[in-house]
């Protein structure tokens, strides 16, 4: 499916009540590239997107539970306080719902950093456990209205997660390790939940 075909059926969400789209994928498949450039091309009087990312646990956190190396696996998230956020997206009661955000230059979320106005009609949200059913994260079950996985090839993803993690301040040896080691454990994880999508997209 091409990006405009994508970009249309993310548009036929914007009409009539708030909806939520789902992006889920592998790291490195590109959810927030998409997720960010459908939003641009719809506007922000129709579309916003709100990352799972915010509601990882803060390093602190991690390191108290003996997680910090396993950071990314799904439990190192607060998925009762995602849970809430997206019912409270949903039920569109409140006139303006602030999310948390990711900031990648600190690898920290900040909370209540992104306002989401009711009026906007559709929100994106991205992360990599959209679709898994174990444990708390069965809580997601008739939240989203629709889910795309995003599947690009492996090497592609691979590569890219590399070079994000190199980036951010790993270097080149630290930076391999984690993208084939954590990072793809939890693709493992991700993939299996794939059946569940309304949608599997495979970008570039």
């Amino acid at each position: 499916m091409s990006y405009e075909q994508l970009l249309e059926r993310a548009r036929a969400l914007t009409t009539g009540p708030r909806r939520i789209l789902g992006l889920v994928g592998a790291p490195g498949s590109g959810k927030s590239t998409l997720a960010a450039r459908l939003a641009a091309d719809l506007g922000p009087e129709l579309a916003v997107v709100v990352g799972m990312d915010g509601y990882h646990y803060a390093d602190v956190v991690l390191e108290a539970l003996g997680r910090r190396e396993r950071k990314g696996a799904p439990d190192t998230f607060d998925v009762g306080g995602y849970v809430s956020l997206l019912r409270r997206l949903r039920s569109g009661e409140e006139s303006v719902v602030h999310a948390p955000q990711f900031r990648r230059e600190i690898e920290e979320p900040v909370g209540s950093a992104l306002p989401v106005p009711r009026e906007v009609p559709l929100v994106i949200t991205e992360g990599n456990y959209l679709l898994l059913r174990e444990g708390p994260w069965a809580a997601l079950e008739g939240l989203l209205d629709e889910c795309w996985y995003l599947e690009p090839a492996d090497d592609v993803r691979q590569a890219r997660l590399i070079a994000r993690h190199e980036a951010f301040g790993k270097d080149p040896a630290a930076a391999r390790a984690w993208a084939l080691g954590t990072d793809e454990d939890n693709a493992r994880v991700i993939a299996a939940s794939r059946h569940r999508a309304d949608l599997v997209v495979h970008p570039d």
